[in-house]
C-alpha cells in the first residue's frame, strides 16, 4: 500500500517537473550561505533544580564528528529516531550537495535531478521522516529553487508549487515530512513574497499565508526547516510583516491559524517573535526565540494550551545578535539549540520539559567570534546533530549521543 502510494506520488510530482524544468529560486541555507550564507568544551553544566546538585550528564556524553568526502563545509540538519542524519555540505567549488548518514556512520552524498553545478547552486536536505524519505530543494543553473523528496530508495521526485516564481532567488523549497508523508515548505513568487505550503501524498497542494504577513519582497509566511510540521499535520513557522517585524503562527490541521508574539519581543525592524522560526512537536508544544528592543535574544516554550514559558541560558550574551538561537523541540519535550555570548562565540544547549538546561561545546570547537557549537536538531532520543566551527573557521558535523 505504501509503495503504490509513493509509486503514484512519485508519476504526479514527475509530470510537474518537466513543466518545472526552467528553474525557480529561493532563500539560501547556511552552507549555501559560504558561496552566498548561515554562520556559527565538553564543559557541561546544569542549572540547580530545586534541590538536586550540579549535573553530571557532561561527563557522559558522547560525540563523533565528521565530514562527507570532499566537504570544505559541513551542516548536519536533522535526525530521525533510527539515527540518519541528513544534511549539506559545501565542495571546493562552492557547489552543494546533500548527504546522509546512516546509524553505522556510512555516509552517501546525493544530488537532486536537475540541481546546477555553478558556484552557489546544488542541493539541500532539509527535513527527514522515521522512514528515511527526505525532503529539501535544490538550485538550478538559473538559480532558481525547486523542491525534491528523495525515497529511502534513493529514488527522486521534484516539485514546484503552483505559483512560485521562475526567476533568480525565487521558487520552491521543500522544508519538512511528517510520518504520513505530508510535505511542508514554503515558495517564493515572482514579486519575492514568500507564502507556505503543504503538499499532499496524492499530488495536492494546499498554499497559505499567516494573517498580517507582509506583501513587499522579503516579507511573507515562512515555515520552520524540519521541525515545523507534526504528525496531526500542524504547521509553526513564522512571517514578517509590513513593518519588517517578526511574529509566530501555528497553523492546525483544519486550517486555522494563531498567531504568536511573546511579551517582551520588541517592535522594531528585524525584532518580534520567533525571528529563527518555530519549532513542533506530537503535541502541538511549540519552542523558539523572540528578539528585544535591544536586540537581544531569548528563547521561549509555548503549551499548546497557549501558555507561553521564557527562558535564557546561562553565559548568553546580552548584546544585539546574542542570545538563545531559535530551538527545535522533539516528542519528549526536549529543547536543543545554541546560544551567543559576549563574545560572539557559539555553544550548544539542551532544557529538559523540567526546565533543567545543560551547555556543551563539542571537542574541537573554535572559541573566537563566529565560531564555536551549533546544535540544530535531536530525536525523540535526545540524540543530537548539528556542526561547530573550528578555530580556522572550518565547518564540521556532529553528532551527540548520551544525556
Amino acid at each position: 500500500m505504501k509503495a503504490n502510494l509513493k509509486t503514484e506520488q512519485q508519476g504526479r510530482f514527475h509530470e510537474e517537473e518537466k513543466r518545472i524544468m526552467l528553474p525557480k529560486p529561493k532563500h539560501t541555507s547556511a552552507f549555501l550561505k559560504a558561496a552566498s550564507r548561515y554562520s556559527r568544551h565538553t564543559l557541561c553544566f546544569a542549572l540547580w533544580a530545586a534541590t538536586l546538585a550540579i549535573c553530571a550528564s557532561a561527563r557522559e556524553a558522547t560525540y563523533i564528528t565528521f565530514d562527507p568526502p570532499g566537504s570544505v563545509l559541513t551542516e548536519a540538519l536533522a535526525i530521525n529516531n533510527a539515527g540518519t542524519i541528513i544534511g549539506a555540505y559545501l565542495d571546493a567549488n562552492k557547489l552543494t550537495h546533500g548527504f546522509v548518514r546512516a546509524a553505522d556512520g556510512a555516509i552517501t552524498s546525493f544530488d537532486a535531478p536537475g540541481a546546477g553545478t555553478g558556484s552557489g547552486q546544488g542541493t539541500v536536505g532539509y527535513g527527514i521522516n522515521p522512514a528515511g524519505d527526505i525532503v529539501g530543494y535544490y538550485v538550478d543553473a538559473s538559480n532558481v529553487n525547486h523542491g525534491f523528496l528523495r525515497n529511502r530508495d534513493g529514488s527522486f521526485a521534484t516539485f514546484d508549487a503552483p505559483g512560485a516564481g521562475t526567476g533568480s532567488g525565487q521558487g520552491t523549497s521543500g522544508l519538512d515530512v511528517n510520518p504520513g508523508d505530508l510535505i511542508a515548505g514554503w515558495y517564493a513568487d515572482s514579486t519575492g513574497v514568500y507564502h507556505g505550503f503543504l503538499l499532499a501524498t496524492d499530488g495536492r497542494f494546499t498554499s497559505f499565508d499567516a494573517p498580517g504577513a507582509g506583501t513587499g519582497p522579503g516579507q511573507g509566511t515562512y515555515l520552520t526547516f524540519g521541525n515545523g510540521l507534526n504528525p496531526k499535520g500542524e504547521v509553526s513557522g513564522n512571517y514578517f510583516d509590513s513593518s519588517n517585524v517578526w511574529h509566530g503562527y501555528v497553523r492546525s490541521a483544519d486550517g486555522s491559524i494563531t498567531e504568536i508574539d511573546v511579551p517582551g519581543a520588541g517592535t522594531g525592524p528585524g525584532q518580534g517573535t520567533c525571528t529563527l522560526g518555530l519549532g513542533i512537536n506530537p503535541s502541538g508544544t511549540t519552542s523558539g526565540n523572540y528578539v528585544d528592543a535591544s536586540g537581544a535574544s531569548h528563547g521561549f516554550v509555548r503549551a499548546a494550551d497557549g501558555t507561553i514559558t521564557t527562558y535564557d541560558v546561562p553565559g548568553e550574551g546580552t548584546g544585539p545578535g546574542q542570545g538563545v538561537v531559535s530551538a527545535v523541540i522533539n516528542p519528549p519535550g526536549t529543547l536543543v539549540s545554541w546560544f551567543v555570548d559576549s563574545g560572539n562565540v557559539s555553544h550548544g544547549f539542551v532544557r529538559t520539559k523540567q526546565g533543567d538546561i545543560t551547555t556543551f561545546d563539542v571537542p574541537g570547537a573554535g572559541t573566537g567570534a563566529g565560531q564555536g557549537t551549533n546544535a540544530f536538531f535531536n530525536n525523540a532520543a535526545d540524540d543530537i546533530t548539528g556542526w561547530y566551527v573550528d578555530s580556522s573557521g572550518v565547518y564540521h558535523g556532529f553528532l551527540r549521543t548520551g544525556k
